[in-house]
């Protein structure tokens, strides 16, 4: 059987939506990607280059789900575009630390059980990152005021708040 349009005819058929070449320094390594110029950063790193540890959480940049740190800045993820970010240099979760050696926070989470279902771990740990590079959050209230952008639906924030602090307190030690 052959296949049957269902566009009457004359109509127009939808081309394809248009792509440059995007290059970005992601976790150390150089990447080139093919994607149309209004692609978030999010979605580069998900659906192109399968770094699915960035969540996609409200997508209107209000949970923090997304946070990524861009020259050691956090930023949500889903608010910028990739093509905005050439020259910078792109930190996700997985390019800060491995499984054979855990970043302080990762390992922080960890002993403090700073989680429960961990959809929003990986932005905390990168917000958290984020500040302590920012050198601003010295108090656990600094640190909360700092990390309010970080939904936790779970109400993890104690032991979010005792993993950041306890790495803070070793930066500054």
């Amino acid at each position: 059987m052959l296949h049957q349009s269902t566009k009457a005819p004359g109509e127009a058929v939808a081309a394809p939506p248009p792509t440059g070449t995007v290059r970005l320094t992601i976790n150390g390594q150089q990447r080139e990607l093919q994607i149309a110029p209004w692609t978030t950063l999010l979605d580069a790193l998900r659906e192109y280059l399968d770094l699915t540890g960035t969540k996609k959480g409200c997508d209107h940049g209000q949970c923090g789900a997304c946070t990524v740190l861009v020259n050691g800045k956090r930023i949500n993820s889903c608010l910028t575009l990739a093509v905005m970010q050439e020259d910078a240099e792109i930190t996700t979760i997985e390019g800060l630390g491995t499984q054979e050696n855990l970043h302080p926070l990762q390992q922080a989470f960890i002993d403090h059980d700073a989680f429960q279902c961990g959809y929003c771990t990986p932005g905390q740990i990168c917000s958290a990152q984020g500040l302590i590079n920012e050198g601003k959050a010295h108090t656990e209230a600094e640190i909360r005021e700092l990390m309010s952008g970080n939904i936790c639906r779970c109400g993890a924030y104690t032991n979010i708040l005792a993993a950041v602090k306890e790495v803070v307190d070793a930066k500054t030690a």
